[in-house]
């Protein structure tokens, strides 16, 4: 039995390393990759979220008021003709009608001078009445005959410009109908349209329970579809308190101001409405988080263990989730290679 120890000692001694290189061995085959990020406070909304058309909130189609001959006026600005897309200014001549017979019609030379006449008259008879020289009624009847002619000439100044279609604002010339260069164009011709886009608006539908959650002011987030790199902020500015009795939705208005006019009228806009919202919240991509046995968790790493936490959730979107309990500032959150972890398993963070 004496001599029997030591062969079994020596035995034990020789297997001893061969057990420490089997246990490493284990233990680097049981360390998985992961890509963690630090907990650092950030914002998050919470949207409602609504698609619709963006129009001009001002768009107006000019019709001409008289018929006379087709002239195209010259853009100040360029010195050629006006052409789609131009900028154009309040009270600027767009297209100019040509009608001699009409503009004869309104005697508007005779009439200034008729203007001009009865205004002496009235100067001279008021200074004849401070002098006691006439009667109050030779001076009422005076300034009558004053304003009767002042009227008229007002009105065949009026009836003129009938000739002139002109640019209600300032904004961008949007439609100019090809017309011929002294046709004959009747009256309600359509022969411009001119928009002010640096405001826009949608009118948007949401079904009926996301009424309670919308309040005039709210801040809505517009992008457009056709143009992805374009976000602009918009408001709420009102909204129905009726419901469509078919489709069971609500109607509600936003306004866009469009800086640079980088959205154009008539796109196809994807509008969210900022019903909630936080700064300085702790924030995760909803995909980092589990659904383990009816709790929500997620992976944190400590010293090269992931541990599993529970958390209680807070405002959330499409994309991400506020997490309103559960982990600390600075905490490093497993966000790739999560998915086949199990509480207190041996990692490694890469980049």
């Amino acid at each position: 039995m004496k001599k029997a120890f030591p062969l079994v000692l020596a035995a034990a001694v020789l297997l001893l390393p061969g057990c420490r290189e089997e246990r490493l061995s284990v233990d680097t085959e049981s360390t998985i990759p992961v890509k963690a990020e630090e907990l650092k406070a950030k914002g998050i909304q919470e949207f409602v979220t609504a698609t619709g058309t963006a129009f001009a909130v001002r768009d107006v189609p000019l019709k001409t008021e008289q018929a006379g001959r087709y002239r195209l006026c010259q853009n100040p600005r360029t010195g050629r003709p006006f052409r789609m897309r131009d900028a154009v200014r309040k009270g600027e001549i767009l297209v100019a009608l040509e009608n001699p017979e009409f503009a004869n019609q309104t005697a508007i030379e005779s009439r200034k001078l008729q203007k001009e006449s009865a205004e002496r008259e009235f100067t001279k008879q008021r200074s004849v009445h401070e002098k006691g020289g006439i009667t109050l009624k030779e001076l009422t009847d005076a300034e009558k005959a004053f304003l009767d002619a002042n009227y008229a000439y007002e009105n065949a100044a009026l009836a003129l410009k009938k000739l002139e279609v002109r640019a209600p604002f300032d904004g961008i010339l949007v439609d100019l109908p090809h017309i011929s260069e002294g046709r004959w164009v009747e009256t309600n011709t359509l022969v411009a349209e001119v928009m002010d886009y640096a405001r826009l608006y949608a009118d948007l539908t949401l079904p009926g329970k996301d009424m309670d959650r919308l309040a005039q002011g709210q801040r809505v987030v517009v992008s457009d579809y056709g143009q992805p790199g374009i976000s602009l902020s918009g408001v709420l500015t009102q909204f129905s308190p009726a419901l469509d009795p078919e489709s069971r939705m609500f109607k509600f208005r936003i306004e866009i101001p469009n800086p640079g006019l980088r959205l154009k009228p008539g796109s196809f806009i994807k509008a969210e409405i900022v019903v909630r919202e936080k700064a300085g919240a702790f924030v995760l991509p909803k995909s980092v988080i589990l659904d383990r046995r009816g709790a929500k968790t997620v992976f944190v790493v400590e010293r090269g263990i992931a541990l599993e936490r529970r958390i209680q959730t807070g405002i959330e979107n499409v994309d991400e989730v506020e997490v309103a309990d559960g982990l600390k500032a600075g905490e490093r959150v497993v966000v790739e290679g999560f998915e086949t972890l199990r509480d207190r398993t041996r990692v490694k963070i890469v980049e």
